[in-house]
């Protein structure tokens, strides 16, 4: 019997028609991937199956008899678990206490701890990570140990389908490799799994079946995940043909005479030390890295979130005072952080607040903003990124991830900064909108941006950059022009440890 199965789902926003007739079914043990660019429709329709949304129109299926799913709850009671890309877990309690949140076990009143706490690390033990302790605080554990308290949640529910939203996103190599495991391992005691994922080579490696969305509608269902081409996935989500996303780079843009960003003998002690590198105008400087090799903290030392121990940053030739972002932002550097939603938005406010974010005194007249001038100002860099919906005014908490991306970029295209600092621009962003920011960043660089960029995708960084940094345990190995490295060479620098 089919476990799950949706047909004709509509759902409406003001102004926004986010789902317009969805079909698909989910069998029992499968493991079936929904694939779409952002705005497709994807978030909507996961958490209209958790029982976040109500649809207007449709019918959702369920084991052969029509549900409706009013709450999370009804939705977690017939089987339905939802693992958000943002965790929604309470950081302040123990793994114990959020794995069993809102279904405490108690009698007469009091929380039956122990037994809490037994069943939650057999549940820790089942995922393979014993050594999680359920005392422990949730916000002391790393991405991946807060990924996994969210699965052993879920599995708390005896779920019978576990929707999965890009779970691999904060994830390194080995954690990885586990959690494919883990999902083997459901699926074969028939747990059924909704992936999502716009890393295409997991489907390969654990995906069953595959439904296309576009602009909230099926494009596609039940394509085989490991023998459909991704050319032909690629189309399907755009559209269109899709050619490759890397555009040449052009050296003619790069001024050797003219150093914009000087990074000299940077330690911040037990994240990375004694890291020197320049970036001229126009080029794009790449760092290729495991996950804790300090790549992020790098970036936040230099815009000024951090404080070094030693060493500087300079700016055209002038050092700014460590640990001030003001300092960093006044001197020309922009930032966009790895956690948009928690670093780098404020998710109720308006499009147009948060692209001008950085350059209020600019709209300032006598203590008041010219909020019109701000508007025009943000819409003009929206249109030019492509956000959709173009409207300054809309809250930024209803854009989809890539969309949201694409507006904090917007910020310092509108702030006009000598020294942008991507880290990770492109995660959780769908293969179309990636070409697009590809092409916003080879734009920048041909104005004479001096770009630092930082990505968990090799080719990315090498496709990308004019010259690569590989930073490992916070030092940095290798420094060589990208044309002169391959995957493999990265890779090598990495994970074996040796200078290039």
């Amino acid at each position: 019997m089919t476990l799950l199965s949706v047909r004709g789902i509509v759902k409406t926003f003001p102004g926004v028609r986010a789902l317009d007739g969805v079909d698909f079914d989910v069998e029992p043990g499968e493991v079936h991937c929904l694939l779409g660019q952002n705005g497709a429709g994807k978030s909507t329709l996961i958490k209209t199956l958790a029982g976040a949304h109500r649809p207007d129109e449709g019918e959702i299926t369920w084991q052969g008899e029509p549900v409706t799913l009013p709450s999370p709850v009804a939705a977690l009671k017939i089987g339905i678990a939802t693992m958000y890309q943002e965790l929604d877990l309470v950081p302040g309690l123990s793994v114990a206490d959020n794995i069993f949140l809102g279904r405490e076990r108690a009698t007469f009143g009091f929380t039956r701890i122990s037994e809490s706490r037994h069943k939650a690390a057999e549940l820790m033990a089942r995922l393979g990570h014993p050594e999680i302790s359920p005392s422990t605080e949730v916000g002391k554990l790393s991405a991946a140990g807060q990924q996994l308290v969210s699965m052993a949640r879920a599995l708390a529910y005896d779920a019978k389908l576990l929707v999965m939203d890009e779970p691999t996103a904060a994830l390194a190599g080995e954690e990885v490799d586990n959690l494919f495991r883990i999902v083997g391992e459901l699926t074969a005691e028939g747990v059924a799994i909704v992936y999502i994922s716009h890393r295409l080579e997991e489907l390969r490696r654990i995906g069953h079946r595959v439904t296309v969305l576009k602009d909230g509608r099926t494009v596609s269902t039940g394509l085989d995940a490991k023998e459909t081409p991704t050319s032909d996935l690629v189309a399907l989500m755009a559209g269109r043909k899709v050619e490759t996303v890397f555009g040449p780079r052009h050296q003619e843009h790069v001024d050797p005479d003219t150093e914009v960003l000087k990074v000299e003998n940077l330690t911040t002690v037990g994240e990375f030390e004694n890291v020197t590198f320049t970036v001229h105008a126009g080029e794009v400087v790449g760092i290729a890295g495991l996950v804790g090799s300090g790549r992020s903290e790098l970036l936040e030392t230099i815009f000024g979130a951090r404080k070094q121990d030693t060493g500087s940053v300079s700016v055209d030739g002038n050092v700014i005072r460590g640990g001030s972002v003001s300092a960093a932002v006044k001197a020309g550097i922009g930032l966009a952080p790895e956690e948009r939603k928690s670093q780098g938005l404020l998710l109720d406010l308006s499009v147009a607040h948060n692209v001008t974010l950085a350059s209020l005194s600019k709209y300032a007249t006598f203590g008041f903003s010219d909020r019109s001038r701000e508007a025009e100002d943000a819409g003009e860099s929206l249109r030019r990124l492509d956000l959709r919906p173009a409207d300054p005014q809309r809250i930024i908490r209803t854009l989809s991830g890539g969309n949201q991306q694409k507006a904090v970029l917007a910020r310092w295209l509108v702030r006009g900064c000598r020294v942008l600092l991507l880290d990770e621009p492109t995660r959780g962003v769908d293969v179309g909108a990636r070409a697009e920011l590809y092409r916003l960043i080879a734009e920048l660089a041909a104005t004479g941006v001096a770009i630092v960029l930082v990505s968990s995708e090799i080719p990315e960084v090498l496709g990308l950059s004019d010259r690569v940094l590989v930073l490992r345990e916070g030092r940095v190995l290798a420094e060589k022009p990208s044309a002169e490295l391959t995957e493999a060479d990265v890779l090598d620098v990495i994970l074996e440890g040796s200078a290039a």
